[in-house]
């Protein structure tokens, strides 16, 4: 179904088709917005277990000086994690780039619209990296503007990959936010360990990994006193509340079981957490992202499902496994913003280090403090603290 506007948004309508037309096949929905308007397009092009759905945002009355392409970090989706909004009036990361003059392009991965059955071992950095160039060349073919890379997570790791093989003097920048290149010491050996148990998953046929945070903090939402299933860390006998999971899960990630938990500083969500004599009398709260924020970006998601083989290549890249998979660090030699939090991802820098060593001196890292991994995109004092930097 197609929604036109009149008047201003006759310039943004043209440019959308002439999108629409590049990226081929799909069926398009145009969206009018408030001097906006937005294009989906699923791309069925048979290539994997779902579409890549590509959306794009585009200004009403002015044309666009440069394009963001928009990259999810793993298990979200663009609308999800680009769409949703901060608290108390901050924008979207999306508009925010949008009201800067940007075509906003976001390249949701096929896993969000795919079944468990239908995710397979092939589906590693290696194969969003060609589904995202496949999209960047259609689209630079026509339009021939600057672009740049803005990834969150796992999302800025493909920014980065993609960035190593783009060869186009229009690529001018990558945005990296909360993501690690290769770890040193002790942690690039716990890095290879985790790579062995998603290997090791792979090969016991297990293809996919569902983190499960959407439906806990959809409980937390639905039923905040209720009891969980999860055991209460103070006496294992007796069990998490519902809003009392979820916190916990969003403020101290890193403690939870699981062979990637541990990449966190902290925690997804900057925030507190303190045990009390019962479950029910535990006392928590999040200082940068409200629970209302996590919970409408969580329920945008679709399958919110992880591809193993993915998780495995991140974490070769994580232990510098280059035999496993390898970002060519020396040949992006676009600009790059590398912007970390303090109680997510940390202070790592040895991915920036490794580009600037391989020539390009364009490389900004640096950590913000008082934030956790998701708040550098939903915090209510994202746009001043975070974006600014970028």
């Amino acid at each position: 179904m197609r929604e036109r506007q009149h008047g201003d948004a006759a310039g943004g309508i043209g440019l959308l088709t002439r999108i629409e037309r590049a990226l081929g096949t799909g069926t398009a929905a145009y969206l009018p917005g408030d001097g906006w308007i937005r294009l989906t397009l699923p791309l069925d092009d048979g290539g994997g277990p779902a579409p890549v759905t590509v959306d794009v945002i585009a200004d009403a009355a002015r044309a666009p000086e440069g394009i963001a392409y928009l990259l999810p970090g793993g298990g979200l989706n663009f609308a999800a994690e680009f769409l949703t909004p901060g608290g108390r009036g901050c924008p979207s990361l999306a508009h925010a780039l949008r009201r800067r003059g940007l075509l906003v392009v976001g390249v949701t991965p096929r896993e969000d619209a795919a079944t468990a059955a239908g995710i397979t071992a092939e589906r590693g950095l290696e194969a969003h990296r060609r589904d995202l160039a496949g999209v960047v060349g259609a689209l630079d073919s026509v339009l021939g503007l600057p672009y740049q890379y803005v990834g969150h997570s796992a999302g800025a790791a493909l920014a980065l990959d993609a960035a190593s093989h783009d060869t186009s003097p229009r690529l001018r920048r990558v945005v990296a936010l909360d993501t690690t290149g290769p770890y040193t010491g002790d942690l690039a050996v716990r890095a290879a360990e985790t790579r062995d148990a998603y290997a090791t998953r792979l090969a016991q046929g297990f293809p996919v990994v569902d983190p499960g945070l959407a439906a806990v903090i959809a409980k937390a939402v639905a039923d905040p006193d209720g009891v969980s299933p999860a055991p209460w860390p103070p006496d294992r006998e007796l069990r998490f509340t519902h809003t009392g999971l979820a916190h916990f899960a969003l403020v101290r990630t890193a403690a939870l079981p699981g062979p990637a938990n541990w990449i966190y500083a902290q925690g997804h969500s900057a925030g507190s957490y303190a045990f009390g004599a019962t479950p029910a009398e535990d006392r928590f709260a999040l200082t940068r992202t409200p629970l209302a924020t996590w919970h409408a970006a969580t329920a945008a998601l679709g399958s919110g499902l992880l591809p193993t083989a993915l998780m495995r290549d991140l974490a070769a890249v994580w232990a510098g496994d280059d035999d496993t998979y390898r970002i060519a660090w020396d040949r992006i030699t676009a600009e790059v913003v590398w912007v970390n939090a303090e109680l997510g991802r940390g202070d790592h820098p040895r991915g920036a280090e490794l580009i600037r060593a391989g020539g390009n001196e364009r490389v900004s890292f640096g950590v913000v403090p008082g934030y956790g991994h998701g708040d550098v995109v939903w915090a209510e004092a994202a746009a001043s603290d975070v974006w600014s930097r970028f």
